[in-house]
């Protein structure tokens, strides 16, 4: 059974910023979308439109319509599972300015856990076991629902990601 890779915003806001710049390491963004094609990578229909509504280079690669279509996960989130990450991965009463400060996490985690086998959060936030509520972290609230977080640099080992990526398929 193939691997999902859902894919969480900071992992491509990370990678643009930090070490695969759009317009210098364009392999990169070339091989999401490949494996976006194969259904190896998607970013949650929430997620992505996070994504698209900047105004920098992530954005308007985000817009491109063979991105889009490559990488926008386009499953019905079941809203459920959202409602038991946000009561039980987070807390039950989370106060409206908690919810929105913990943003598209939970229908992230939500898809993974429709199937916690086979999928996958690739996430730039790190683990603290301690913080509680609004403060959780998306590994911690993966590892408590059984999904397995991975960082960027996993999932590229994982995928096989290199600079000549083509010439090894």
């Amino acid at each position: 059974m193939a691997i999902l890779y859902l894919l969480d915003a900071n992992t491509l806001i990370d990678a643009n910023r930090d070490y695969y710049g759009i317009g210098q390491v364009d392999e990169y963004w070339e091989w999401l979308v490949h494996f976006g094609e194969q259904g190896r990578i998607k970013i949650p229909v929430e997620v992505y439109e996070e994504l698209k509504a900047g105004s920098d280079a992530l954005s308007a690669w985000a817009k491109q319509g063979e991105t889009e279509t490559a990488l926008k996960f386009v499953e019905e989130v079941d809203i459920d599972l959202v409602r038991r990450v946000t009561e039980e991965g987070y807390a039950a009463d989370l106060t409206d300015i908690e919810i929105e400060e913990i943003g598209r996490d939970p229908f992230l985690i939500a898809y993974a856990l429709a199937d916690p086998a086979s999928r996958v959060i690739v996430t730039s936030e790190r683990s603290k076991p301690r913080a509680q509520r609004k403060n959780r972290k998306v590994p911690d609230v993966c590892v408590q629902f059984g999904i397995r977080p991975c960082n960027a640099f996993t999932f590229g080992r994982e995928l096989g990601f290199r600079t000549d990526w083509r010439d090894h398929l």
